[in-house]
């Protein structure tokens, strides 16, 4: 059968349309396969790991496209940030006078990244989270406004500079026209600040990490590189045992200054809203970050070196005295004037540094008592410990007139004083409690119970030697106990007692002139123990304090002792015991020996021949032990009070009139000898050599020229029997007596 030609054409037609439809249905499986993630379809590679699928592929690329969308929008928030930047920069440094708008625009666009950025949180649902973009930009506009500090302090620089500074500035040498440059840095400066305080009031805080007065923020700068030029690095003048050195170098700056700041400097804050900062107070205190920071660094080294640490303390304290004495103080400074709250407190100083910080300041007492206790050992350990010193007029206490110590008890008294020396500086009084109570109080009372175990043995010694012998104390000594016995009777033993007590009046003297007259430092502690309830449960837990009641007020603590009146208590019962201790020694030998004497007394009456109305020998023997301690006081006193009151003396210092009332002084202790005794006895000899420097110190006439000539040496000591009735002083003696004498010419 025939098929028609158009119906042939059609169905070709429909055939090749099947079969071109087939091949599109595989080649659509295929594409289909391909972008299947199944891994049958994925091809392998050389090392049989199959690839990603194209679609994976385009999901891929997709992510990265938009994370590089992210990118560049992130680069251009940035970059806008920086452009608004350099352009407030530029123009702050070219334009004047400066304006707020210069530095509003980088404000308001952190204010916008900053709030977009809080939107697209909320939107996530992560409202809290910041992004790192937004901390970003505000770096950026906090920056921005230390650039345009730091271009204006330069410009500030390079015309101080120009006047000399950082030298002392000389205004009479300066030009003109480098002052008026000058003036207009400064003020310019002064501008800024003034635009940055409305403007970050406004938005809750400024970026300045250092308050103060921006332009003398800037003049100390070239002072800060010189300080660290010498101090912080390899130069001689970096050295950790001077301290004083750099504390020095900023006192020599603030006082150099000083006059500039006054006269030049308070000129220009007068027309400004910082007139009533102090110029010079304000310098002074942008001076001390340099200390401040240069003891942080170096205490590190200090603390392995005690002597190091503690001088450095001192050095600290003797310039926050210094310049507390040049009337530097908180007040007046920016700081203390933009305070929300009037700054009353007092400056704590730089020792501050140290002080405040409880390891450093405990390690600094704990050095201290140990540096005082190891002195302390050597003072008891000395040979010569329990020796009577002789104190001169240079270094003898106000009480030294009084007594004759031992050297025991006058360098203990000098060791405690060199420690109230370095606890006297001490800002705060829990400093100055503590360093009382840990160094100086524990010494006293170590000296005290050294001087009552003495005492205690000898006391034991000699009931031991009466024990075993009786009598042991008289002139009957067996031999077996004669090498113990000297220990405590007689001159020996007296004088052991003296020294003991003499050390316990010495000391306890010193401590009434510590708590009462000498140093008000002890006062005000006291008080300040009734007031502060800290200091007082540190009172009430040393038995070495008085218990201090409490008070509302120092004025209402009107403490009616001292510190000390627990120790001196205690030296004052030791002193007792001393005293009781000698009369007994003395009495006892006396006694002892006067018993034979008061037997015949007693005894049988019997005939008495001529030669029995004669003093009885049973008698010599007390008067003779009598005589011995009698005769030792007597020379004791005769070589200590010329000493004090005439030797000892600066060559022309004692005129006739004084000269004759130290003649009828030192007579009267021979008038005073002579009165004690029964009348008919003698009692001259002794006092012979004092009696006769009195005559030579107050020898007018013809006596004074004969004087002058033994002491020139034309005429012999035995001319002086003539002159002042002996010879008892050396020609040597002679001399120095006369020296000090005001109308004696050598």
């Amino acid at each position: 059968m025939n098929t028609p030609a158009p119906l042939f054409t059609a169905l070709q037609a429909l055939y090749s349309e099947l079969k071109e439809r087939h091949s599109l249905q595989d080649e659509l499986n295929s594409l289909v396969g391909d972008l299947t993630s199944s891994l049958n379809s994925r091809d392998e590679d050389d090392d049989g790991v199959r690839g990603p699928t194209l679609l994976e592929d385009l999901v891929t690329m997709h992510r990265n496209l938009k994370e590089q969308e992210s990118i560049r929008v992130y680069v251009g928030v940035v970059q806008r940030a920086l452009v608004l930047s350099e352009a407030v920069v530029k123009q702050a440094r070219e334009s004047a006078p400066i304006g707020v708008g210069q530095y509003i625009a980088p404000r308001q666009y952190a204010e916008s990244v900053s709030g977009l950025c809080a939107q697209i949180g909320e939107a996530t649902g992560q409202p809290e989270t910041t992004l790192r973009l937004v901390t970003f930009v505000q770096e950026i506009r906090d920056k921005t406004w230390g650039d345009i500090k730091s271009a204006l302090t330069s410009e500030l620089l390079t015309a101080a500079e120009k006047i000399g500074w950082p030298k002392p500035v000389d205004c009479s040498a300066v030009q003109e026209a480098d002052r008026a440059v000058f003036a207009k840095a400064f003020r310019r400066l002064l501008e800024l600040q003034t635009i940055g305080q409305r403007v970050h009031d406004a938005a809750g805080g400024a970026p300045d990490s250092a308050p103060g007065l921006y332009a003398l923020q800037a003049l100390v700068q070239p002072v800060a590189l010189r300080f660290k030029y010498h101090f912080e690095g390899t130069r001689a003048t970096n050295k950790l045992d001077k301290p004083e050195w750099y504390f020095t170098h900023i006192l020599n700056v603030a006082h150099e200054h000083r006059e500039f700041m006054e006269g030049v400097v308070q000129l220009f804050l007068q027309s400004t809203p910082y007139k009533e900062v102090d110029a010079w107070r304000e310098f002074a205190f942008n001076l001390l970050p340099l200390l401040h920071r240069r003891i942080k660094r170096t205490m590190p080294l200090l603390l392995p070196h005690p002597p190091l640490l503690a001088h450095t303390i001192c050095q600290a304290l003797a310039f926050d005295a210094a310049l507390r004495e040049e009337g530097f103080g908180l007040s007046g400074t920016y700081t203390a004037l933009s305070a929300s709250t009037p700054v009353v407190e007092e400056w704590n100083g730089v020792s501050a540094t140290i002080l405040d910080r409880k390891e450093w300041l405990d390690h600094w007492i704990e050095s201290e008592r140990d540096f005082a206790l190891e002195q302390y050992n050597d003072i008891m350990l000395a040979p010569d410990a329990w020796t009577f010193a002789d104190v001169s007029e240079t270094d003898a206490p106000a009480h030294a007139g009084e007594l004759k110590p031992t050297i025991s008890a006058r360098r203990l008294t000098a060791l405690l004083a060199g420690a109230t020396d370095r606890m006297v500086p001490l800002p705060a009084a829990s400093q100055r409690a503590w360093f009382l109570t840990a160094v100086q109080l524990p010494l006293l009372d170590s000296y005290r119970v050294r001087v009552s175990a003495s005492l205690d043995a000898f006391e034991t010694l000699s009931h031991s030697l009466v024990r075993a012998v009786p009598a042991a104390l008289s002139a009957a000594v067996t031999s077996e106990c004669r090498g113990a016995a000297h220990l405590i009777s007689g001159v020996e033993g007296a004088g052991r007692l003296i020294k003991a007590l003499m050390s316990a009046m010495w000391v306890r003297q010193a401590m009434g002139r510590w708590g009462e007259e000498i140093i008000m430092i002890f006062l005000e502690l006291c008080a300040d123990m009734h007031v502060q309830a800290a200091l007082r449960v540190r009172a009430e837990g040393n038995p070495l304090l008085p218990n201090p009641a409490p008070a509302s007020s120092a004025v209402d603590a009107a403490p009616d002792g001292t510190l000390f009146d627990v120790l001196v208590t205690a030296y004052a019962e030791l002193v007792r015991e001393a005293e009781d201790m000698l009369v007994q020694l003395v009495t006892a030998e006396v006694e002892g020996l006067l018993k034979h004497y008061f037997a015949e007394l007693h005894g049988d009456d019997q005939p008495m021949s001529s030669a029995d109305t004669l003093i009885s020998p049973a008698l010599l023997p007390g008067l003779a032990v009598f005589g011995q301690h009698i005769h030792a006081l007597a020379q004791a006193l005769c070589t200590h009070i010329p000493q004090r009151a005439l030797l000892y003396r600066r060559p022309g210092r004692v005129p006739v009139e004084q000269g004759k009332r130290l003649q009828g002084e030192m007579a009267l202790w021979a008038e005073t000898a002579r009165g004690a005794l029964p009348a008919g006895v003698r009692a001259e000899a002794p006092w012979a050599r004092l009696v006769q420097a009195g005559r030579v110190v107050g020898a007018e006439g013809d006596v004074w020229e004969g004087v002058l000539r033994v002491a020139s040496g034309f005429y012999g000591l035995d001319n002086m029997e003539e002159y002042v009735g002996g010879t008892e002083l050396s020609e040597e003696e002679v001399g120095m007596i006369v020296g000090v004498r005001a109308d004696y010419d050598a």
